[in-house]
């Protein structure tokens, strides 16, 4: 860059001294008219200049920190999409059972953790799922495990285990025991207890069912001090994600109560990742209520508050994705409605009410269509739907003529790359093979039609890893080696700008994050590697080695 160009970019005097600077390395701005640059200065929490290293020179004093970034990549700070914060923490607290590779390792786990609990002390896990396990469990009913052996060995102690999805949780025989749950209970609108040939719980339930126990270990949570256990999973996950490199984070539901300890912990300087959080409560509550929560920019641009979330259907791994056609390999069901559309009509009536965004989870390509119909008819013209950047949260599968509706309707297509090599080994079993290679994660059609597409991992659901999220989306490599309609895949410009500008511009933050600009907020992190030009095969292996919110180092490598 020309120091003619970088005049024309500031406001601020050249004799103003940097708080920070970096210099000698690869600093991708993903501004088009800046480009690359060798270096860049930050002042008082924003970017002052970017420029070659002779350039930035000059803004160097006295008090002034410099890192020599030898030839490494910067970028703007990661901006996780989509993905849930205190859920991040809170899985750090329980039975991690992401890695597990059968159902008898789930049973090992659950073992020890019986052994070093009290007698009816609740034990949780999540990460299980039962598409990614080497052997169907045995007296599997549709794949899914029974409660018989994990009840075996906790006979006093209820056990919740979340699906890796979120959208279903297995109990045993105890926690169905205390929540009163047996063969004559019905199952509840939106949700289904799966069960045996005889009619007997099996110990998974789908979607809202699991209301019907986890109500139960709620209940008991009352006694024990829930504001700390938030705090805790909050600290948690701030942690992982600096570790990460991700600077912002849309949090993709949280009740007030827990909006509440957020900002409390935002306010207090306690949390070093930038929040957006989508409110997550019934109409009734948020008639009540929404207006007194929400909040823009507050602790220092750490935490802004509007937007609403809804869940109109499930996740496929749990076969609770609702459907236009039945599935392929359980052609008496098409998923799931777990919320009617009158319901969510009158949540976009809310979000009208209070100018906020609307974000509606929506899997199968019969829930998507339901939610583009929603939000076109609360609108009185396409130009005002497009001004509000209403979101589909997910937007999985989609039927091909509905594709091109989220460029002509301006919404955003909240996506996960990692979700689509994670769920690939049985996308073509629940779809088939035609539906699949016309609308499964079709990014490039989403892209090519003019939506805007961004990305992030759904953690806990996945690894909230960036770098393996950003590497699913460029390769769309499957774990044994196969590729998935890869025609679809991103280029790597394109994956960069799904996990920056476009998720700053979903969250109607593009004025102040997404890039490396002059006057935004200096959010950046440092890579071990060049993740845009390193062999393919490598990309897994980049590691973050500084990440920087507001010019202050949070997180190094060691």
């Amino acid at each position: 860059m020309h120091l003619w160009c970088l005049s024309l970019l500031l406001s601020w005097s050249t004799a103003d001294q940097a708080d920070l600077i970096l210099t000698r390395g690869k600093i991708v701005t993903v501004d088009p008219d800046l480009g690359e640059a060798q270096a860049l200065a930050v002042k008082d929490e924003r970017i002052l200049a970017v420029g070659s290293s002779d350039e930035i020179d000059q803004f160097r004093g006295e008090a002034t920190r410099v890192i020599d970034l030898q030839g490494r990549l910067a970028i703007p700070g990661f901006i996780e999409g989509h993905g849930h914060f205190t859920g991040v923490g809170q899985s750090m607290m329980n039975l991690d059972l992401m890695q597990v590779r059968s159902w008898e390792d789930v049973v090992s786990l659950v073992t020890e953790a019986v052994a070093q609990a009290s007698p009816g002390e609740w034990i949780l896990g999540r990460g299980w799922h039962q598409e990614k396990w080497d052997r169907v469990p045995e007296d599997s009913v549709e794949g899914f495990p029974v409660h018989d052996s994990v009840s075996a060995v906790s006979p006093d102690n209820p056990v919740c285990l979340t699906h890796a999805s979120g959208h279903a949780c297995f109990f045993n025989a105890k926690a169905m025991e205390m929540a009163g749950v047996d063969a004559s209970t019905p199952d509840p609108a939106g949700g289904e207890i799966l069960r045996d040939g005889h009619g007997n719980p099996t110990g998974v339930f789908r979607e809202k069912a699991a209301g019907l126990v986890q109500r139960v270990h709620a209940r008991s949570l009352q006694e024990t001090n829930v504001r700390e256990r938030i705090r805790r999973a909050a600290r948690l996950a701030d942690q992982e994600c600096l570790e990460n490199g991700i600077t912002s984070f849309q949090d993709a539901g949280s009740s007030f109560e827990t909006i509440d300890v957020l900002r409390e912990m935002v306010e207090a300087g306690e949390i070093g990742t930038r929040l957006w959080v989508m409110v997550r409560e019934s109409n009734d509550r948020l008639a009540a209520s929404f207006g007194d929560y929400l909040v823009k920019e507050a602790g220092n641009h750490h935490l802004t508050v509007a937007a609403i979330k809804r869940s109109i259907d499930g996740a496929l791994g749990s076969r609770g994705a609702w459907l236009l056609e039945p599935y392929s390999d359980l052609p008496g069901s098409s998923g799931l409605n777990t919320a009617t559309v009158e319901d969510v009509i009158q949540t976009a009536a809310i979000a009208r009410k209070h100018g906020v965004q609307l974000c509606v989870h929506a899997i199968g390509d019969r829930a998507n269509r339901e939610v583009l119909d929603i939000f076109e008819n609360s609108f009185p013209s396409p130009e005002r739907l497009a001004e509000a950047r209403w979101r589909v949260e997910h937007a999985q599968h989609l039927a091909p003529k509905d594709i091109p509706r989220f460029a002509e309707m301006g919404v955003i297509a909240s996506m996960q790359g990692v979700h689509c090599t994670s769920d690939a080994p049985y996308v073509v079993a629940r779809l088939g093979s035609e539906r699949a290679e016309k609308g499964a994660y079709v990014w490039q059609k989403l892209i090519q039609s003019g939506a805007v597409v961004t990305n992030g991992t759904d953690a806990p659901v996945e690894d909230v890893s960036p770098i393996q999220s950003f590497y699913s989306t460029v390769s769309r490599m499957t774990r044994n080696g196969d590729r998935f309609f890869p025609e679809q895949r991103m280029t790597r410009e394109q994956a960069l700008r799904s996990y920056t500008i476009c998720g700053a511009h979903a969250a109607f933050e593009e004025s102040i994050k997404g890039t490396l600009t002059p006057k935004k907020l200096a959010d950046i992190v440092v890579l071990s590697q060049d993740l845009l030009t390193c062999p393919e095969e490598r990309i897994p292996e980049t590691q973050v080695d500084l990440t920087i919110v507001g010019g202050q180092v949070l997180y190094q490598r060691l």
